[in-house]
């Protein structure tokens, strides 16, 4: 999964649309300019809680950490997932490219309550915005919070290492 702000978007699509150039992937100025095709490392865990639902979380914290993402792993264990920790409370826009497997996407206010849930489908480039400011984007497998019964408004229970909480 890559991250891309709605920002550096728009300052891709406009140049994009107005010269007509060839199509290609936005890409955010902050991100390396090689393509990996080496699977990315898992970070370390950390424990969180929605409710009784126990789950691990990778947490990505850096550029670098927030443009690897989830891309070109083959699984995701049943209840890990990334939570993506941002500077501070803004529309986010994500993408799937690279990502080989389908995710779920929550995005999070400050106080760690979902404020939007969508679905994403493996290798799609189109932009997932939120719809309200996130401060946290926290990717599942496809459908996790469905099959979980966890909507908009449910809180995430976790404790952020002191580092993680300022990017």
């Amino acid at each position: 999964m890559r991250v891309i702000s709605t920002r550096r978007f728009a300052q891709f699509l406009i140049p994009f649309l107005a010269f007509g150039a060839v199509a290609c992937s936005p890409v955010d100025a902050r991100a390396p300019q090689t393509a990996s095709k080496a699977t990315a490392s898992p970070l370390a865990l950390i424990p969180a809680k929605f409710g009784e639902i126990e789950l691990q979380l990778e947490l990505a914290r850096t550029p670098q950490e927030q443009q690897t993402g989830l891309m070109n792993r083959k699984s995701l264990p049943e209840n890990q997932g990334m939570l993506f920790i941002f500077e501070q409370e803004k529309t986010l826009g994500f993408w799937m490219k690279n990502t080989l497997i389908p995710l779920s996407i929550a995005f999070l206010n400050s106080k760690l309550e979902i404020v939007d849930i969508q679905e994403m489908q493996a290798l799609d480039e189109t932009t997932h915005i939120s719809l309200k400011p996130a401060l946290y984007a926290l990717e599942m497998n496809q459908a996790w919070f469905k099959k979980h019964s966890i909507q908009v408004g449910t809180k995430l229970t976790v404790s952020l290492p002191e580092a993680a909480s300022q990017p």
